[in-house]
C-alpha cells in the first residue's frame, strides 16, 4: 500500500492528488454524514458553523478509515467540503429541486468554500518505524464568485447531474466552471482538497510532500 490513503471517493479529490505525483490509495468511509453532524449538534447543544462542520466530517472519515486493519503503516487524509453563503452552511444538494433552489440564490454572488483536512499518522509509534501518532487537522477556504446566469443555463446543467453530489453543487473542475467569475484563494481547495494544506499537515507527522511523491 502506499503511504497516503484518501478516505474519499471523490475523483476531483483524486485526480489532484495524481497531478501532484502523490501516490496514494482510496478507501471509501462509510460515515453517514447527516448523523454525524446530528450527534455533534446534540452533543454541542448548538449548531454548527460551516467551517466546524467541514472538519468535523474530515474528521470522522479519516478516523473511521484510519481504524481498518488495511491501513496499518500508512498515514489516512480525510476531507469534506461545506459551501458557506450568507453565514449558512450548505452541504451536498443530491435532488435537483435543490439544486435549483441553490442556484437561483447563488447566481450573481459571493460565497465561501470551506475544505476541512484531517490526517491520522497510521504507522506505529516504535522508534524505528517512525510514526508519531498524530491526528490533526485543518480548513481551508476560498470564496467563489457566481455568474448571472439564467434559470435555463441552472436547468440545464443541474439536469447534468454534476452538481448533485457536490458541497454548494457546483464545481470548477467540470461543466460548473463556465458560471464561476472569480476564485479568491487555493483553486484546489474548492476542488476538495488543498495540497499545500496537506504539506503543513504532513509537517506534524515527521513527513514531507516529497515522501508521498509517487
Amino acid at each position: 500500500m502506499p503511504l497516503l490513503v484518501l478516505a474519499s471517493q471523490s475523483p476531483g479529490r483524486a485526480r489532484i492528488l495524481a497531478d501532484a505525483g502523490i501516490g496514494f490509495e482510496a478507501i471509501v468511509s462509510a460515515v453517514d454524514e447527516e448523523a454525524a453532524v446530528a450527534e455533534a449538534t446534540e452533543r454541542l447543544g448548538g449548531e454548527l458553523d460551516p467551517q466546524s462542520m467541514a472538519l468535523l466530517l474530515a474528521r470522522t472519515k479519516a478516523e473511521a478509515v484510519a481504524s481498518l486493519e488495511a491501513t496499518d503503516g500508512a498515514v489516512v487524509l480525510g476531507c469534506d467540503s461545506v459551501f458557506e453563503l450568507d453565514g449558512v452552511p450548505y452541504g451536498k444538494p443530491y435532488t435537483p429541486e435543490v439544486a435549483i433552489e441553490r442556484w437561483q440564490s447563488m447566481r450573481g454572488r459571493t460565497g465561501i468554500l470551506h475544505t476541512g483536512h484531517w490526517l491520522v499518522d497510521n504507522r506505529s509509534t516504535e522508534e524505528d518505524d517512525g510514526g508519531t501518532g498524530a491526528t490533526l487537522g485543518t480548513v481551508a477556504s476560498a470564496s467563489v464568485t457566481f455568474a448571472e446566469v439564467t434559470d435555463a443555463e441552472i436547468e440545464a446543467y443541474v439536469a447534468t447531474g454534476e452538481p448533485l453530489p457536490c458541497a454548494g453543487g457546483f464545481t470548477i473542475d467540470g461543466r460548473g466552471s463556465a458560471f464561476i467569475t472569480g476564485i479568491e484563494g487555493d483553486p484546489h481547495t474548492v476542488v476538495g482538497l488543498s495540497v499545500s494544506t496537506l504539506r503543513t499537515l504532513l509537517a506534524s507527522a515527521d513527513l514531507t510532500i516529497m515522501d508521498l511523491w509517487a
